[in-house]
């Protein structure tokens, strides 16, 4: 029972530790992007002027639908919800119907200035939920290949699960963990994120090698890194992953990672 209330007093405080040093990580990366907060939420409702000749209105989001009603230049109407490249909206007299967002780019807002559209991928990217990833690096100079999954509990924080492999020279290294990443500014195309968890070490010595064991231990893990946003459904990533594994009550061994990788995202 005292090993085992020595080893979690040891865990926590190297926790704690690997927290400091991923904010100050994180600090010194996300100030050299910082930019001003973003908006709040755009009103659920916007009113545009039609600044083309017309604007077709439709029965439903698709050009399989009727055109029932055109809108005339200079008339104004309400942007009410979007169905893909599909917005719903009301006329001044009241009528709803469906447009597609191409008619709707040269219209003016209230200020007078163009209206500008997200592209569909853009809104998928930033409300995706789980993402699958690869990756390829170092680990303490050893190659190194390791595998994600993460899923979004909220806009700035996920859960991932990582599982990872190391081939050294004189031994190999299997590894998995379970992180909590924060991603404060996961609105925009670059976008750092930090996070920290725990899991397991394994380390199987070389055959030729003797006296050496193997090694299955707990690990705590802290990572600071970038995400890029890159097309379609792809995020290009990299980051930099210290290691902590609690060899016995008072002994550990650090370990540090740095690798680069392709996800895709739902």
């Amino acid at each position: 029972m005292n090993r085992l209330v020595v080893g979690l007093i040891a865990c926590g405080r190297q926790l704690a530790r690997n927290a400091v040093r991923v904010g100050l990580l994180a600090a010194s990366l996300t100030g050299a992007l910082w930019v001003t907060p973003a908006h709040a939420a755009d009103a659920a409702v916007e009113k545009v002027q039609i600044t083309d000749p017309y604007i077709e209105i439709r029965t439903g989001p698709g050009r399989g639908y009727p055109i029932f009603f055109v809108v005339p230049r200079e008339e104004w109407i309400e942007i009410l919800s979007r169905h893909t490249d599909w917005f719903r909206v009301r006329t001044s007299n009241g009528k709803l119907g469906w447009v597609i967002r191409q008619q709707l780019e040269t219209t003016l807002t209230d200020a007078g200035s163009k209206k500008t559209f997200r592209d569909v991928a853009l809104d998928d990217y930033l409300h995706r939920r789980l993402e699958i990833g690869a990756a390829w690096g170092r680990f303490k100079s050893e190659p190194m290949l390791k595998a994600w999954t993460g899923f979004r509990v909220s806009e700035t924080l996920s859960v991932e699960g990582t599982i990872g492999q190391v081939q050294g020279t004189f031994s190999g290294s299997d590894f998995w963990h379970i992180n909590i990443n924060a991603e404060p500014w996961s609105h925009r195309r670059l976008s750092p994120f930090f996070g920290i968890g725990a899991g397991r070490f394994k380390n199987v010595p070389n055959a030729s090698l003797v006296g050496d064991f193997t090694t299955n231990v707990g690990m705590a893990n802290a990572v600071v890194g970038l995400r890029y946003y890159v097309t379609e459904r792809f995020v290009a990533r990299t980051d930099y992953s210290f290691y902590t594994a609690y060899i016995g009550d008072n002994r550990t061994t650090e370990y540090r990672a740095i690798t680069i990788g392709l996800s895709f995202f739902f």
